[in-house]
């Protein structure tokens, strides 16, 4: 192997390392694709008794003739629980947030963090910061509105009739606080007979929010209150309306986990290019085979909204939510699906249970769920045993990359963003910690990297060398490759040697790299009163009226770490090892100069909108590696000086004094 295709294969690996970044930057979108989600809607507003019609490919029901079954329409109501007031209630002591329900389906309009002195969290609007609303409504199109864990339809299995509970406001009864300090709030939803008025089915669903949790509980009650056995299903919406957290490109994903046939958590997710192109309810179900259900989330960059379905007594898994369904939807219908409307969802099917006559003991059946609405942070979730249980880590992001698989990646990262809170409890700034950081791993990866670039630097002086054997045995290649072999003896080189550091390096840095940028820590974070107040957005020196540009999109501030990210580079390429073959291999030349262009050009166009944690990462890191190239070529000159004058390296044992070579004998006795 000469160094031409080394230096291929390293340009290759480079490239393709930061082509993690280039899908990131959000260059590359998706067009045309995705229109507007087509959801199952009623064609009256009557809340009536209409027959059954399943999401697509599934046959439609008739109903039963005569059956007709009504639900009163209660006045409209919002009942708030949790804190009073986002801004002033804290979350250390208090309630985590501020939860918003409306009578219409009996569900969540809003969740609102808890951001007082801010201590929670915020909106990250640099002008006008406000507590962060979580979950809000998702918009149909028109007038309509997607709320969190409204009810949707509620089937009558036997008559094949259904009553869209989502449409009408259900009664709202007072709210009531426990003696724990927590609140409860409680709505009813009865399904008469129309032609008698009698009661046939009474709905209660339950919220209680408790102080200092990130979760809450709500319990879905149905009772029979016929004379008759009736066999009863529903759908139910899961959380939606969660708004992009990352600022280039929608990271927002539906996740669901599953505990295997060891009984190890697992996950699968399905983001929104994937939904978008999805053609089939089957290419946007959440499901695994040989696995149990465990829980369903939607989830953006920092943030996640899960559901967990409690288990019946004396099971260890739920089997009453068969399936789940994950949405996006685009109400505007826009190309590009970028115009700030769009949206994902779950929609969950419950099973189908037989609830007895009136009064008896198996007249009515209650569905639990428990509700977390919280940052994704693995120490938060490590400390509840709730939570590590159930594998909510899982919904944690970090950077893919085809060559270093998850279970390399994640244990790394994770390591990573505990030593950098190891480090914050000493030096309480990211920004430092990240330096810090960056040149700590810096100094424990020299000794590989000073082995690379002393390799690649013995290579580069071979080229001429190993040119002229390949022009000399052009035709025959085994001759051709043992002669280049002796050659890499002779002098002490080793291709392989000079890619394997590098290779070694790799799933560090990624690990690294995605340690940050998943980190919920950084949120918010600053590093300078003055600049860098967020390390999560952009560094924005100086913000000026917003314009629209090719490959940015739209531009409102000069952020200087990119331009200084872009300096690193070109210096880190000016201190490379010069390749001896450049001046009689014409193409290689012109590969160094292109790269000595491409690097400090790219990098700043692409990152120019990331977030600055990121951008102060990627430039230490590169800083740190000019110093670190400095120190290597000055041992590799000096060493070579040394060679040139027929010396050896001083040892211990030579008392610090420079020692001439001995020359070898022509043979062993």
């Amino acid at each position: 192997m000469n160094f031409r295709t080394i230096l291929t294969i390293t340009v290759i690996v480079s490239c393709l390392f930061c082509g993690v970044l280039v899908v990131e930057s959000g260059i590359f979108r998706t067009f045309g694709a995705g229109g507007p989600c087509t959801l199952l809607q009623m064609t009256t507003d009557d809340i009536a008794g209409a027959a059954v019609s399943p999401a697509q490919a599934k046959p439609q029901l008739q109903p039963a003739p005569g059956v007709v079954y009504s639900v009163s329409n209660a006045p409209a109501k919002t009942v708030i629980l949790g804190a009073e007031d986002p801004n002033t209630e804290g979350p250390e002591t208090g309630f985590k947030f501020q939860l918003q329900l409306t009578s219409k389906g009996a569900a969540i309009a809003k969740a609102i963090f808890s951001n007082r002195d801010g201590k929670g969290f915020d909106d990250r609007d640099h002008e006008n910061p406000q507590p962060l609303v979580l979950l809000s409504p998702a918009g149909l199109g028109g007038n309509r509105q997607l709320f969190s864990m409204a009810n949707g339809a509620f089937v009558f299995v036997d008559q094949q009739l259904r009553l869209p509970l989502d449409k009408l406001n259900w009664k709202s009864l007072p709210v009531e606080t426990a003696g724990d300090g927590s609140q409860v709030a409680r709505f009813e939803a009865v399904i008469k007979d129309k032609s008698t008025a009698e009661p046939v089915i009474k709905l209660t669903k339950t919220y209680r929010v408790t102080p200092g949790i990130y979760h809450l509980d709500c319990d879905i009650t149905v009772e029979n209150l016929s004379d008759g056995e009736q066999k009863v299903r529903y759908n139910l919406t899961g959380p939606t309306g969660l708004q992009r957290e990352a600022l280039r490109t929608d990271g927002r994903k539906a996740i669901a986990g599953f505990s295997d046939t060891r009984g190890q958590v697992t996950s699968m997710r399905l983001g929104t290019r994937r939904l978008q192109k999805a053609k089939t309810i089957d290419d946007r179900q959440l499901r695994m085979p040989n696995a149990a259900f465990l829980w369903a989330a939607v989830a953006n960059k920092y943030f996640a909204a899960i559901v967990v379905p409690t288990p019946e007594e004396g099971k260890n898994f739920c089997d009453w939510v068969t399936d789940r369904t994950a949405r996006f939807y685009n109400p505007d219908a826009d190309k590009r699906a970028d115009s700030g409307d769009e949206n994902i969802s779950l929609d969950l099917s419950i099973a189908s249970a037989m609830l007895g006559a009136a009064e008896n003991p198996s007249s009515s059946r209650n569905y639990h769920f428990l509700i977390y609405l919280g940052p994704k942070d693995k120490s938060l979730f490590d400390k509840n045993e709730l939570y590590k249980g159930l594998g909510f880590f899982h919904t944690i992001d970090f950077m893919p990359c085809f060559c270093c698989p998850a279970a390399i990646i994640h244990p790394l990262a994770f390591g990573i963003l505990a030593l950098m809170k190891w480090l914050y409890f000493f030096i309480p700034n990211y920004g430092v910690v990240i330096i810090i950081f960056v040149f700590l791993v810096r100094l424990a990866l020299h000794p590989l990297t000073k082995k690379s670039q002393i390799s690649m630097s013995k290579m580069g002086k071979l080229a001429p060398m190993a040119e002229e054997i390949k022009k000399k045995y052009a035709g025959d290649k085994a001759e051709m490759n043992r002669r280049m072999m002796a050659l890499y003896k002779e002098h002490g080189a080793s291709p392989v040697m000079g890619m394997l550091p590098m290779f070694a390096q790799m799933p560090i840095w990624i690990a690294l790299y995605s340690a940050i940028y998943a980190s919920i820590e950084l949120r918010g974070a600053s590093f300078l009163p003055f600049w860098i107040t967020d390390l999560s957005a952009p560094d924005a020196l100086f913000r000026f009226e917003a314009i629209t540009l090719p490959l940015f999109g739209v531009l409102d501030s000069f952020n200087l770490l990119p331009i200084m990210m872009g300096v690193a580079f070109y210096l880190q390429q000016k201190l490379m090892p010069s390749q001896a073959a450049a001046s009689t291999n014409p193409q290689m030349a012109q590969q160094q100069k292109m790269m000595m262009i491409m690097l400090p050009v790219l990098f700043p166009l692409m990152l120019y909108k990331a977030p600055s944690g990121l951008n102060l990462y990627i430039m230490s890191s590169v800083f740190a590696g000019v110093v670190e190239q400095y120190v290597i070529k000055k041992h590799i000159r000096e060493k070579e000086q040394a060679e040139a004058q027929g010396l050896v390296p001083v040892t211990s044992k030579t008392g610090g004094k420079v020692k001439k070579k001995k020359p070898k004998p022509f043979y062993k006795m």
